[in-house]
């Protein structure tokens, strides 16, 4: 049974970008974040370069009332999770909050860029949304959306924060914590989003494939004398 803290410390944050790595697959979640293991391939290579040209946390834009932060910190202590926001646009809303400097109130809207194109599950809706629960608990504002961009087709997706996404990051935080507490590096089930993982030479599922039991081990070679 996971435990469920009331509210984390500073020292317990997990990054909040692993939060993807988990939803993909929780071995390589743990070998990045309790191992401390990281391969890059060209995949990863192009994301980080595209993360660098969004990320400039040195400039903020005012363009048409529209405010543009660029790498922007937050953090969850309910959800025990820190990070980096790509971008966070502040739209002049009734609804959003007051900004020192800025006359009116703002309502952020985080929108995250990706290399490639949509996924077929929603591990990046999951770490947009996880983006959003931080900015609420730091603004005390709820966000009924934010954006996902992604480089392969150059253009947003639209990411609305309903119930079942929230549970989703609340659920996940929940084990990441749990996994991480227990220094628990769970094995893998091959498939073939295996192939183009960065940490493949590491993980090596082929090998967890082949592994048996201890007492099947050990029937085999009873049988076999």
């Amino acid at each position: 049974m996971v435990h469920v803290k009331p509210e984390y410390t500073s020292e317990e944050l997990l990054a909040l970008s692993g939060i993807q790595h988990f939803h993909f697959c929780r071995r390589q979640w743990a070998l990045i974040h309790i191992e401390r293991q990281w391969q890059e391939n060209a995949l990863t290579a192009e994301g980080r370069i595209l993360h660098q040209r969004v990320d400039d946390p040195f400039r903020t834009e005012v363009r048409n009332g529209l405010i543009t932060a660029r790498a922007m910190p937050v953090a969850s202590y309910r959800l025990g999770l820190y990070g980096v926001c790509d971008v966070v646009e502040f739209h002049p809303s009734p609804d959003g909050v007051k900004l020192r400097g800025h006359e009116g109130s703002f309502l952020p809207v985080p929108v995250e860029y990706k290399r490639g194109e949509p996924k077929p599950d929603d591990r990046d809706e999951v770490q947009l949304c996880a983006q959003a629960l931080c900015l609420e608990e730091m603004l005390v504002v709820e966000l009924p959306r934010g954006f996902l961009y992604y480089g392969e087709i150059r253009h947003r997706v639209e990411v609305p924060f309903d119930t079942e996404l929230r549970e989703t990051v609340q659920r996940m935080a929940e084990e990441m914590h749990d996994y991480y507490a227990r220094g628990h590096t769970p094995r893998v089930k091959p498939n073939r989003a295996c192939q183009s993982c960065s940490l493949k030479d590491l993980c090596l599922p082929e090998l967890q494939r082949k592994v048996i039991a201890a007492s099947t081990y050990i029937r085999q070679q009873l049988e076999s004398d």
